[in-house]
């Protein structure tokens, strides 16, 4: 595997820093650029853990602090295993998550691609995004604001995908171009059953070159490591649908 390099890096947003995670193959060359959205527990070692995976792979990834307008990470101080106090967790974390209005997501997105467009480790052409729990939806939605650049999208148990509100993720699907890949948990109430075809319907209706699939046994959270919610073959399954992906999308741009 390629030796990696891993920095802090500060995106300028319009309001104010996020801090993010930069983790690259340590080779002085440019290489495909994936923004990886975090799950709600946010940018932590694990996250870490999981771009420097994707380096490895020889792709350039972002992960930003997508609640830097709350502080810095780690926003909520948490244990190094997170399994018991999630109840606790969520009271802080979940108005966090519903204060990132699709506005304020397509703002954001704006500020994190600009930013890997200027960044000398990232390749130009296409980018991949990749997204995990709440993750999925802002993964979704920068794929549907900014389709001339988002060549690839993947979203791993998401929640509330397809909603009845107005504003639910699935809605953006008829401006998405990329090739879409969800990684579904069967045993997940924040998507349940009618959700997923909702969505499916969604991209089959929009001619979005995609494929949904449910995996049987997981848990919404499946890759997240340092969880409870942890499913190591769904976890090993995302990691080989989110390669194929990037490499299908991503690696003809390139030299």
């Amino acid at each position: 595997m390629t030796a990696t390099r891993g920095t802090l890096v500060e995106i300028p947003t319009q309001d104010g820093t996020a801090d993010a995670y930069l983790a690259h193959p340590d080779d002085d060359t440019p290489h495909p650029a994936v923004l990886l959205y975090m799950d709600a527990f946010g940018l932590r070692p694990h996250l870490r853990a999981m771009a420097d995976r994707l380096a490895e792979n020889g792709y350039t990834v972002l992960v930003p602090n997508v609640f830097y307008r709350q502080g810095r990470a780690p926003v909520v101080d948490l244990p190094e295993f997170i399994d018991t106090e999630r109840a606790t967790f969520f009271e802080k974390l979940t108005p966090m998550i519903r204060s990132l209005t699709e506005d304020l997501v397509e703002r954001d997105a704006d500020a994190y691609l600009r930013w890997l467009a200027d960044c000398p480790q990232a390749a130009d052409g296409p980018i991949g995004v990749t997204g995990y729990c709440m993750g999925a939806r802002l993964a979704l939605l920068t794929a549907a604001c900014r389709p001339g650049r988002v060549a690839a999208m993947a979203g791993f148990h998401g929640g509330r995908l397809a909603t009845d509100a107005p504003d639910s993720p699935h809605r953006a699907a008829e401006r998405v171009t990329a090739e879409v890949y969800f990684g579904h948990a069967d045993e997940d109430p924040s998507l349940p059953p009618e959700q997923i075809e909702r969505l499916e319907k969604a991209l089959s209706a929009a001619n979005v070159p995609h494929r949904t699939e449910v995996y049987t046994g997981a848990k919404h959270g499946f890759t997240q490591a340092d969880t409870s919610m942890y499913h190591a073959e769904a976890a090993e399954r995302h990691w080989r649908e989110l390669l194929a992906l990037l490499g299908r999308t991503l690696h003809h741009h390139t030299a």
